[in-house]
């Protein structure tokens, strides 16, 4: 199970991660537990993790109106983990750029 899908890279998630205690965001997997994401973040980046909090995002309805017909689908259900990090501490996502 791939525990860790990708970060997310937002303007409100870069700001935050600036701070004293950064914090980052990451969409995991909808089975992981905190302690699972714990240990992948600290094994793949090299920090110490103080907290995490997780939360479901549910997918949204979404329409599209087209020539021929009218459209209805819906957005995938994910897990957002947002994970601080002790002081002085930071993940740098640029680095293998």
């Amino acid at each position: 199970m791939i525990i860790l899908k990708k970060p997310i890279v937002t303007e409100k998630m870069t700001a935050v991660g600036s701070l004293k205690n950064p914090q980052y965001g990451f969409v995991v997997d909808i089975k992981a537990n905190k302690i699972q994401i714990r240990q992948e973040v600290e094994k793949t980046y090299g920090v110490n993790v103080e907290g995490i909090s997780t939360m479901i995002v549910y997918g949204k309805k979404r329409n599209r109106s087209t020539k021929s017909r009218y459209i209805t689908g819906k957005t995938p259900t994910y897990k957002k983990a947002v994970v601080t990090l002790a002081s002085g501490q930071e993940i740098d996502f640029y680095k293998n750029i």
